[in-house]
Formats: structure tokens, sequence, C-alpha cells
């Protein structure tokens, strides 16, 4: 039990406590004064600085997007470099495309690889020089020899400014990609052929396509033409250039 006179005192003692502190500072002129009071007082004050508050958390990047863009740097700082070393531009005839093919229907699947790469490569309308196993076996020794030692020989085979492209596969891959157009883009514009229709061959003019001569030598006889392959046909002088 406090006695009366101990009460007295201590209210009037906070009674004037709190009227000098609201004398001295209005805004601290509050009874129960609380955590968001005290922070509203410190923004409303420009002389107290508060700290700043924390950068938001990032999320880590995955080690799958690091090598992804590191693999697109790449490749674009290769492409840059071969840009950098490319020869210079080569002449309409050295930018030619040559497509080795058979039109013989023997085997299904070369044969249906084979009519894909030339409707792809006309689609593009480029100059293709085509070359048919199928009329001449000698086109067989050109690519035996273009090819590198051991590969067996598959067809179709495509050449461009006598670099090898590469088969069907290898096509199909830069037909979609969209990098074919890219490569076949110095090559000449498809025009089509009025001597032979865009067939590539010709008549031979010494023995007319029969592929035969007559010779006098050794008590005559026919014997076969060396103008032309055995199926009595010439290239184009028109619009077939010359072999690689």
């Amino acid at each position: 039990m406090w006695l009366p006179w101990v009460k007295t005192r201590s209210s009037s003692d906070s009674t004037c406590s709190s009227t000098a502190l609201s004398a001295a500072s209005p805004r601290l002129s509050f009874s129960s004064p609380s955590l968001k009071d005290l922070q509203a007082l410190l923004r409303s004050d420009p002389s107290v600085s508060l700290p700043s508050p924390p950068p938001p958390h990032t999320a880590p990047i995955s080690p799958a997007v690091r090598v992804f863009h590191r693999v697109r740097v790449a490749t674009s700082a290769l492409r840059a470099l071969r840009t950098l070393q490319a020869p210079p531009a080569a002449a309409e005839a050295d930018r030619r495309v040559v497509l080795y093919y058979t039109s013989l229907h023997v085997i299904r699947t070369t044969y249906e690889d084979c009519r894909a790469a030339r409707t792809i490569l006309r689609g593009l309308r480029a100059s293709v020089d085509e070359r048919d196993l199928a009329m001449d076996a000698r086109y067989l020794e050109e690519l035996t020899a273009l090819l590198p030692r051991g590969r067996r020989v598959t067809l179709p085979q495509v050449f461009v400014g006598g670099r090898h492209l590469g088969g069907a596969d290898e096509l199909r891959r830069l037909h979609e990609s969209g990098e074919l157009r890219r490569v076949v883009a110095g090559a000449a514009s498809l025009a089509a052929c009025a001597r032979c229709g865009g067939e590539r061959y010709v008549l031979c003019g010494s023995c007319d396509g029969s592929h035969k001569r007559y010779s006098l030598k050794g008590g005559g006889g026919f014997r076969a033409c060396a103008g032309c392959n055995e199926n009595g046909l010439v290239r184009c002088p028109d619009c077939s250039p010359a072999a690689v």
C-alpha cells in the first residue's frame, strides 16, 4: 500500500515530464510510441539518414545458360574469323556448284536422295553443273579422285567452288538452317539453255549418237567413238563448263 502523497507526487511528476517533453519536441508528443511511429518520425526528419535497403535477391545463372552463351559467342567468333580469312571473291566459273548424281532407279534410296538434291539446288535458282554418272562413267573416276582416299563413293555429292560440301544429309541440314542459300549465293543464276533444253547433253557430232565410227585402219570396220561417252552423248558446249 502506497501512501496518498506518493501517488500524487508520481502522477504530478509524470505530468510535468510529459509537458516538458512536449514543449521541447512537438514530434515526441505521443502517449505510447511504437516502432512504426519512430520510423515515420525518422523518415520525416531530413537530418537523419536511414540505412539503404538491401539489393533485391537475384537468382543465380544456371550452368546450362552459361554454356549456351559461351557456345554462341564462340560460334560468332569463328564466323567472323572465317570471313576475315576468306580468300578474295573468285570468278563466276570458280564459284559454280557441281553435283554428282545418278538418274538410274536401281537403288531406290540413292535415286531419291539424288532427286532431292537436284530439287533443293534448283529451288535456289543456282547454276548447277549436274554430272550424271549413269550418262558418263568417267564422272566416277573424277569423283573418286576428288573425295578423300579410302572413302566409299556415295551419291549424291556436292562441290561448291572446288570445296566438298557433302552428301544428301549435309545438303538437307544446310538447307533447313538457311546456310545453303548463303553458300551458293556466289553462283550464277540458273538460265535455260536453248541448245540442250537444260539436259546438259547433246548428241555427238562425230558419230551422231551411235558411239561407233567406221575406220579404214586394220582392214576396215567400226570402232568406238573417242569423242563421246558410251551413250553417244557429249556435254553441251553452251551451258556445261569444263571439268573441275
